[in-house]
């Protein structure tokens, strides 16, 4: 009796998974898939730890971006250790001495082992504007010596601490993806839809404006931007205007997609039934085809923002984006120009292996989004 009541059981169990698949949305269905593609999962949860981080970049950040000590450069980075003497400790860093070769007269760092420095969480130290709003002290982490500080990426020619930079600056390079990418998809979605929609006249105009747009050389274009913006000027004004230069370019191959993906839907069943029931066209671009392709905008728009990073990281590296005192992983990069700083200090194309890693990290979220958006897919 006992055997018959459990294979019942495990029948019944069976028959309500196969009734909560047929049941599913597109949406549950779309992130049942997405949860078997690993590496996506993992991306995901490293990109909102990403800008986790750089939403709270005061508070993460141990000291300020501009914080400049002449006495710790190209200090190298601090390894966090757990033991000391053989004993299992909390998180703790070595004290570093300041010394001089005798040969080269470089500047070089010793390890005093005899000094360990706990590192304290949410801990207070340097004041400063959260957002720029409210005025807080409280870091995420640091140590209680006052003439040692804790630089997990070393510091810089100038002695600022790398890992604080890296914070600050992973606001403004990511942040400047998401709003590029938000103009280039907004200008994409609705002179792609128009171009598709109506065709004739309206598609050929459109078509010829893109083509225009494409073959304008976007190095000279940055060139002369560059020379042309005065130095005076905000950089948040700056840093405004690169995001949206950069929307204005990267548009014109959504907008192909969207043209191509509108000329088939336009034809389907359902949308001549929504206009032969008289619904207006505003009601069957916005209600019945825009959410046809709402899978394929999601992957896109995934893989477009690091088009936005790397030509953000890229322009800045150049010296045709923004500028100091603006902290952006393209303006950190600038340092890891000179050859000799890079074989003194390797460790400054640190921002370079964060662009790296972020861009990989959204290519990985979406192939796994596309592939979960696949309506032929597992």
């Amino acid at each position: 009796m006992t055997y018959e009541t459990s294979v019942y059981a495990e029948e019944n169990e069976l028959a309500a998974a196969e009734q909560s698949i047929y049941t599913a949305n597109s949406w549950k269905l779309m992130w049942w898939r997405f949860r078997q593609h690993r590496l996506a999962l993992i991306s995901l949860i490293f990109l909102v730890l990403a800008y986790i981080t750089a939403i709270f970049a005061e508070i993460v950040a141990p000291y300020a971006p501009d914080s400049i000590e002449r006495l710790e450069t190209f200090v190298p980075p601090q390894m966090v250790r757990f033991v000391h003497d053989g004993s299992l400790t909390r998180p703790f860093v070595y004290e570093l001495k300041r010394t001089r070769d005798p040969e080269t007269a470089r500047v070089t760092y010793v390890v005093d082992k005899s000094k360990p420095l706990p590192i304290r969480f949410f801990v207070e130290g340097e004041k400063y504007r959260f957002w720029g709003i409210w005025k807080a002290d409280l870091h995420l982490f640091g140590i209680d010596a006052r003439r040692q500080k804790v630089n997990l990426l070393g510091t810089d020619a100038l002695g600022r601490d790398l890992f604080s930079r890296l914070v600050y600056g992973a606001r403004v390079t990511l942040s400047a993806g998401l709003i590029g990418v938000f103009f280039a998809f907004v200008l994409g979605l609705f002179f792609g839809s128009i171009s598709g929609y109506y065709g004739g006249f309206v598609d050929t105009a459109i078509q010829r404006m893109m083509e225009f747009i494409r073959s304008v050389p976007t190095i000279p274009l940055w060139m002369g931007l560059a020379a042309a913006l005065p130095i005076a000027w905000d950089p948040l004004f700056v840093y405004v205007l690169i995001t949206l230069i950069l929307a204005l370019i990267g548009w014109t191959h959504l907008a192909r997609v969207v043209r191509g993906r509108f000329l088939s839907l336009k034809s389907e069943d359902y949308v001549m039934a929504a206009r032969l029931a008289g619904a207006s066209e505003y009601r069957v671009i916005t209600k019945h085809m825009l959410p046809a392709m709402t899978s394929y905008i999601i992957a896109a728009m995934t893989l477009a923002v690091p088009e936005m990073i790397l030509g953000e990281t890229a322009l800045s590296f150049l010296g045709l984006g923004l500028r100091p005192p603006v902290v952006s992983w393209g303006v950190l990069l600038q340092d890891a120009q000179n050859l000799r700083s890079i074989s003194l200090a390797p460790w400054l194309l640190a921002p370079g292996l964060a662009v790296v890693a972020v861009v990989l990290a959204f290519n990985f979220l979406g192939d796994g989004l596309r592939d979960a958006a696949d309506p032929y897919g597992q």
